[in-house]
């Protein structure tokens, strides 16, 4: 019951996800089974080698840069873009398999790193606004409010009021039954076309094992390949330390059991899923309605695991969800994503100026690298000239020099 709980509250990315990425010239079809797979197999290695209740698939936010930022606006192809993940996911193992991720992350600023995932939802949630044509581009204004006369408008629009209302009476799968059903209204006003609903999955061979990887060892790349580490290594983090509350895995003296194989059970992940064409993988937040459910043991997240492998051959029914219907699921999320922008210490300007600064450059920047690395150059100004040097960490100067570099050199 718990996987199950797991799955439905984060199913939606089976159909999400093809939907933002095809966009790039990838094969949805392939993509939906790369979806699937690589979802499931980052659940059993989750589930089997560190026994924690943690459903996995790609993440929000990171397909989304992958799409709009390294491929359609930098003009990458979207295979030297999967070889820009295999790297970050190759380095994200290696810091997880030394200490030098759990360095990292206790020397980078809070502030910082709740912006970066506020900043990520903000980005996401123009790009959803976007798809749902509720904003549109304008000459003179840059961006102005599109028209709820379009019917596929007002659509996305309902989606995103009907899964706000059912996440708030906290009904079992509300982003999924969402998008279903406007799927269905969709097609009784002739905007979708029905193809079925089960089949043979489609052949993953157009998004096997296609990464570029020397293409990516270039130098203008190395933001790209940050960018996807740092933003998959908070989010992650995050994550697993909520879930290991929920679920009672903290023991009074602090130890939590079995997170060195959970982190490294997190970044492999990532590793696999470029394998068959997918974005960088990571730990759903939707896992705790599974916990809270009852899961405790690796056994949720094998369930998990197994129910997206049995979603491939729901290859019809994701062929056929609209752009607007996950368009209002995207705005959802971002909000959610967002939330963490209370965590921030508007008391002290020297923190809350370069989180400002992260979060509303992702969005406008349209791009996730852009706004992490203004964020971190500025955060090192202000504390340098506040007189506050010694809250600068080693980790920090270096990140602040690289993102320099890059500003001048790419």
């Amino acid at each position: 019951m718990a996987g199950l709980t797991t799955f439905v509250t984060m199913g939606y990315i089976i159909f999400v996800n093809p939907n933002i990425m095809s966009a790039t010239g990838m094969d949805q079809g392939a993509l939906f089974v790369a979806t699937c797979i690589g979802a499931a197999v980052a659940c059993f290695l989750m589930g089997l080698y560190a026994n924690w209740p943690v459903g996995l698939a790609p993440g929000m936010g990171l397909n989304a840069f992958f799409t709009y930022t390294v491929v359609l606006e930098m003009g990458h192809t979207w295979q030297v873009a999967l070889g820009a993940v295999f790297i970050s996911g190759v380095l994200f193992v290696i810091l997880s398999f030394y200490k030098i991720r759990e360095w990292l992350l206790n020397s980078i600023p809070m502030s910082m790193k709740f912006a970066m995932t506020a900043g990520v939802g903000l980005f996401l949630g123009l790009i959803g606004l976007k798809t749902a044509g509720i904003v549109v581009d304008n000459q003179a204004t840059l961006l102005s409010m599109g028209t709820f006369l379009e019917p596929s408008t007002l659509l996305a629009a309902v989606c995103f009021l009907m899964i706000a209302v059912l996440s708030y009476h906290n009904v079992f799968g509300s982003v999924f039954i969402s998008i279903l059903v406007v799927t269905f209204l969709g097609w009784g006003l002739d905007l979708v076309v029905y193809n079925g609903i089960f089949s043979a999955p489609p052949s993953v061979a157009p998004t096997f094992m296609q990464m570029d990887i020397m293409g990516a060892l270039d130098v203008g790349m190395i933001g790209v390949i940050l960018a996807f580490l740092f933003v998959n290594m908070f989010d992650t983090a995050g994550t697993l330390m909520g879930v290991a509350t929920k679920a009672n895995l903290i023991r009074p003296d602090g130890y939590i059991e079995n997170l060195s194989k959970a982190l490294k059970a997190d970044s492999s992940s990532s590793v696999i899923g470029t394998f068959f064409g997918c974005p960088p993988v990571t730990s759903y937040v939707e896992s705790a309605s599974g916990v809270a459910a009852g899961g405790r043991t690796g056994l949720t997240a094998i369930v998990v695991g197994l129910l997206f492998l049995a979603s491939m051959f729901l290859a019809p029914l994701a062929g056929m969800i609209p752009a607007y219907a996950t368009a209002g699921a995207l705005i959802y999320v971002a909000m959610l994503m967002m939330t963490g922008m209370k965590q921030i210490n508007w008391d002290d300007m020297t923190d809350a100026i370069p989180a400002i600064i992260t979060v509303i450059m992702m969005p406008l920047t349209f791009s996730i690298a852009n706004g992490i690395a203004m964020g971190f150059v500025t955060y090192t100004a202000l504390k340098l000239f506040s007189g506050r040097r010694e809250e600068i960490s080693l980790s920090i100067w270096v990140l602040t020099a690289l993102f320099i570099a890059k500003f001048i050199f790419l």
